[in-house]
């Protein structure tokens, strides 16, 4: 027996409150009836207290109901065995993929199934089943969450490593997240390619300044992931895309498909303030340009010497002066240089590209605690996130100016500056992502050392429910004795 909460073990000390309850018990005296008092000497009254443990029945009830609630709070497993020597071999499909799995390996199959194999759900638990039943079986079942690598380094743990086990998986890269494990297992994983390999959808889509609307449309197959833009002119009913309109709010869909995504219609709306630092602006200004122009996104940039003029709900405000920011002004994004001491330094900024470094000559020094987004090659921010208040703050420790770095002549600038407008590079949902590994990627480490557990498989049954039983009776056994012992003293008494 194993407790997943040995902690509540110290409640067994409450024990302690009934033991001095019952040794506590004061009893009262008897009356002695006499003809006359009158030659009895007036004594000084004492009163008798019994230390004695009574009612040792109830007191043992009452202990016990104790001790079953820290039981309970501690989560009493048991591991059963199940296995022996004529275990036969293991096969594991995932609950969903029954079918699947089946057409594409059936005649292997169908010999473990003669062959008296036992069939398992490759899923948490591992599950034993029917294949036939399984087989049958008409419901639809969801992909499941876990992780492939994660479930077969949960199986080493729980058979034995000389148990052979065949595993028939799609070897679709959802399946497989976090790193290759190393198990000890008898392991034959056999993978297919599903019958939806290719599947298209529409990630996202945006009206441009001259009215017409920006598609981005996905394509995902076993050999990778890709996106092109599409461009909707008004009117236009000979593409494969359609448009629809519900009181004035826009949605576009692949013709022959129920799938609608909202067209985005609002326009960012860029404001600058760089008061000294004019040629900072300038850069900027030429990078929102070539956004806007790669995106084709409905946008105004506007550089302000006012900072009073600066409109209220800005997309964002590049503060590029070192003054105090007018509160005033109400930004979703607020992008600020920050002051501080100026020190020289030989490193670069981490881009877009890992092997691509910019350089960086100057940089602010900081102890910023906050996300850091960008970063120089010592790990230190220089470009850090916070949220306020529902506003996102960006805190800059270097300059678009190229005595502070090479940032403002690198490919990467525009890049970089459009990943914290849009967000970071797109990446498939779920259900659309058809990537493949291949066998050689999926294979886990296979090792030859041996597990220090107990080469046995073993079921965990949870015992609370047991015990919550014998708690109500011990509860009501409890109540009726205490209910009896009270009755008999009130007739004891008169």
């Amino acid at each position: 027996m194993i407790f997943l909460n040995p902690i509540w073990f110290f409640a067994l000390a409450a024990i302690s409150i009934p033991v001095a309850i019952h040794l506590w018990n004061i009893r009262k005296g008897k009356t002695l009836k006499v003809g006359s008092i009158a030659l009895i000497t007036a004594a000084s009254q004492k009163k008798t207290v019994s230390r004695r443990l009574s009612d040792i029945l109830l007191l043992l009830l009452r202990c016990l109901l104790l001790i079953l609630i820290a039981f309970i709070l501690a989560i009493p497993l048991w591991n059963r065995s199940n296995y022996s020597s004529k275990t036969k071999r293991w096969v594991l499909i995932p609950k969903e993929s029954v079918k699947e799995a089946y057409q594409k390996f059936k005649p292997k199959i169908d010999s473990f199934n003669k062959a008296g194999f036992e069939f398992h759900y490759f899923d948490k638990g591992f599950a034993k089943g029917d294949f036939n039943k399984a087989l049958a079986d008409t419901a639809h079942y969801s992909n499941s969450d876990a992780s492939y690598w994660t479930l077969i380094q949960q199986l080493s743990g729980q058979i034995p490593s000389s148990l052979p086990v065949y595993v028939f998986t799609s070897n679709n890269t959802t399946h497989f997240t976090g790193e290759k494990p190393q198990v000890s297992l008898n392991l034959h994983w056999q993978t297919y390619t599903p019958s939806d390999s290719i599947s298209r959808w529409i990630q996202k889509a945006w009206l441009t300044n001259n009215g017409d609307i920006e598609v981005m449309q996905g394509n995902s197959n076993p050999t990778g992931t890709s996106y092109k833009n599409y461009s909707l002119r008004s009117g236009d009913q000979s593409t494969k895309f359609s448009v629809h309109s519900d009181n004035g709010k826009l949605s576009v869909g692949l013709k022959n498909s129920n799938q609608q995504i909202p067209v985005d219609t609002s326009t960012w709306r860029f404001s600058i303030y760089a008061d000294k630092n004019s040629p900072d602006a300038g850069y900027l200004k030429a990078a929102l340009q070539s956004i806007i122009q790669f995106t084709k996104h409905k946008a105004v940039v506007k550089q302000y010497t006012d900072e009073s003029q600066i409109p209220s709900q800005q997309s964002w405000l590049f503060w590029l002066s070192l003054k105090p920011i007018n509160k005033q002004v109400q930004s979703d994004n607020l992008f600020v240089y920050e002051s501080g001491k100026v020190g020289h330094t030989n490193s670069w900024v981490e881009a877009e590209v890992p092997d691509k470094k910019i350089e960086l000559y100057k940089s602010i020094a900081t102890k910023d605690k906050s996300f850091p987004i960008w970063k120089d090659g010592f790990g230190n921010p220089v470009l850090s996130f916070e949220n306020q208040s529902g506003k996102n703050l960006y805190h800059f420790y270097s300059r678009f100016d190229p005595s502070w770095s090479d940032l403002v002549w690198s490919d990467e600038f525009p890049k970089m500056i459009l990943e914290l407008i849009v967000g970071p590079a797109t990446e498939p949902d779920f259900k659309h992502d058809k990537r493949i590994l291949s066998d050689q990627q999926i294979m886990p480490v296979i090792t030859n050392e041996p597990r220090a557990s107990v080469e046995k498989v073993r079921d965990r049954i949870d015992l609370s429910r047991y015990i919550w039983l014998l708690l109500a009776l011990t509860f009501f056994a409890e109540r009726w004795l205490a209910h009896r012992n009270s009755s008999n003293t009130i007739l004891n008494n008169g």
